[in-house]
């Protein structure tokens, strides 16, 4: 048995953290399922999700902010503290994205949802996704394998995001004349490829979690 399996052993099952990590990655679902659902809506019929997207950011703000607090509070942890606090930042980071792109399409009243957007709000709740899979298994971190593969579907669908956004800003530039439209759609593509890199933090550090408890 290792050193690592038997602090696991004799420490506490805890029941703070990991609660709310789960509590982060299933407000994080829930956010981006709202993005991607707003983009496949008529423009006057976006609001109401736009306007529960900024409560599930709020949320998340609100989550992270009791696990820092709980960090100051509790003097044993289930791993590293600063793991801890990077891992809950990091999904903050992505909820922060998510909306930062909700939020451009608010502001620049964008009203033709193009192929590239959706696909990268797809592209975002798959990561999302994948993401919760694999907070679900820190508890334990006896699934390995799980958190493993989760994390390796997240790299490959942040290289895909930088692919679809890619080719989307070539063909914005390419096609279209108004210059404002450029703007407002390279704004809305570049958040949402931004979203996807946070993503691709968020597997870096469950990565070096479950390594460092194998």
């Amino acid at each position: 048995m290792s050193i690592n399996s038997i602090f696991q052993f004799l420490v506490p099952k805890d029941k703070k953290f990991f609660p709310l990590f789960e509590e982060a990655s299933s407000n994080l679902i829930e956010l981006a399922s709202n993005l991607h659902e707003a983009v496949n809506l008529p423009l006057k019929e976006r609001e109401v999700l736009f306007q529960r997207i900024d409560e599930l950011e709020q949320r998340g703000e609100d989550i992270t902010r009791q696990t820092n607090l709980e960090l100051s509070r509790n003097f044993i942890t289930p791993f590293d503290r600063e793991d801890i606090h990077t891992l809950i930042t990091s999904i903050d980071n992505v909820a922060d994205y998510l909306h930062g792109a909700a939020s451009r399409m608010r502001l620049y009243q964008v009203d033709k949802i193009t192929k590239s957007i959706r696909k990268m709000t797809e592209i975002n709740l798959e990561a999302c996704q994948n993401i919760d899979s694999a907070v679900k298994e820190l508890s334990n971190l006896k699934n390995m394998n799980i958190i493993k593969d989760a994390c390796a579907r997240i790299n490959k669908l942040e290289n895909k995001s930088d692919n679809v956004y890619n080719k989307a800003v070539f063909e914005i530039f390419e096609n279209e004349t108004d210059a404002k439209n450029i703007i407002k759609y390279k704004e809305v593509l570049s958040v949402l490829e931004s979203a996807t890199d946070k993503c691709k933090s968020v597997a870096n550090i469950l990565e070096s979690i479950s390594v460092k408890h194998s």
